[in-house]
């Protein structure tokens, strides 16, 4: 590679750190989004060897798409790497240098996901699950009505302190890109957390703590996602559920829940803090069933 050519290389590098900056400052996009595209570009540019904007064409990205199918990589993945490709792109238009038109990426067709769901009855049984009076029961007790009664993340739910307002029915949370929502406390929710607080003797921050040899191995008192995915697997064993349980799955329980009983998608969009409706509409195809059974039951009586 000539001089010229290393000081251009040089450039998009910088204009990779410029877009991620924008992201960051800008767009007000989450640590770890800006990590996971700074990651996807750097693979785009190592691959492809590019000097400058004006060399992006159809023809290295289509090359770099092989190269991403031939490692082993699902569709799924392969489309992150376009849309940061796309994002970037986008920006470098916004920017005035000419360069590959990023409509001219399209994303790789993906049959649509199947959502891990537990029936009704399952999920009444997981959240009896905690029965006790211990300190350790209430928590989870308080735990598992938070998640149904909100549809937190597992992350949003350990980063809740404990000057939580239970006089009120509501509360902000911060979720993914820094954008702020609110989610609203079930009657159950409340008196949850409420007993489990009234138990507590420490004087830590953290609203979920942790417990026994957890809680003496470390300093930082805090609950860990991976100590609420094993109390949430714990539970559902013992509930006799058989098909694997997490938390991110009482958050499709949340969702169902609402739209089965009448809830609009936008309403339900807000409440899990999507940024984008398509990733909602996930849920439709539960709803039709849904909408299926009330036709059955409702529809053509008279003719009977």
């Amino acid at each position: 590679m000539c001089h010229t050519e290393r000081v251009a290389a040089n450039e998009l590098q910088k204009l990779k750190t410029q877009f991620l900056e924008y992201l960051e400052i800008e767009k007000g996009r989450g640590v770890k989004t800006i990590e996971n595209y700074d990651r996807y570009l750097s693979r785009f540019l190592a691959h492809s060897n590019l000097s400058s904007p004006a060399r992006i064409t159809e023809a290295s990205v289509r090359e770099f798409r092989v190269h991403l199918n031939r490692s082993g990589l699902k569709h799924k993945t392969q489309n992150f790497y376009m849309i940061a490709l796309r994002a970037f792109l986008k920006f470098l238009r916004k920017r005035e240098y000419d360069s590959l038109n990023p409509e001219k990426i399209e994303l790789a067709k993906i049959g649509q996901r199947d959502l891990d769901l537990i029936s009704h009855d399952e999920l009444d049984r997981l959240m009896k699950g905690p029965k006790g009076n211990t300190l350790s029961d209430l928590r989870d007790k308080a735990i598992l009505e938070l998640f149904f009664s909100t549809g937190l993340r597992v992350s949003e739910l350990c980063s809740l302190n404990r000057d939580l307002d239970l006089s009120r029915d509501e509360f902000s949370v911060r979720g993914k890109g820094e954008k702020v929502r609110v989610v609203f406390l079930s009657p159950e929710a409340k008196a949850a957390i409420k007993a489990y607080e009234a138990k507590r003797g420490d004087v830590d921050d953290a609203l979920f703590v942790q417990m026994g040899k957890n809680a003496k191995n470390t300093k930082d008192l805090r609950i860990t996602p991976r100590s609420i995915e094993r109390l949430v697997k714990r539970y559902a064993i013992k509930a006799g559920i058989t098909r694997k349980v997490t938390p991110h799955v009482i958050r499709h329980s949340f969702a169902t829940d609402l739209l089965e009983n009448g809830a609009d998608l936008r309403s339900v969009q807000a409440m899990l803090g999507h940024a984008h409706i398509a990733t909602t509409q996930v849920y439709t195809h539960v709803t039709d069933k849904h909408l299926r059974d009330v036709h059955k039951k409702f529809h053509g009586q008279r003719r009977k």
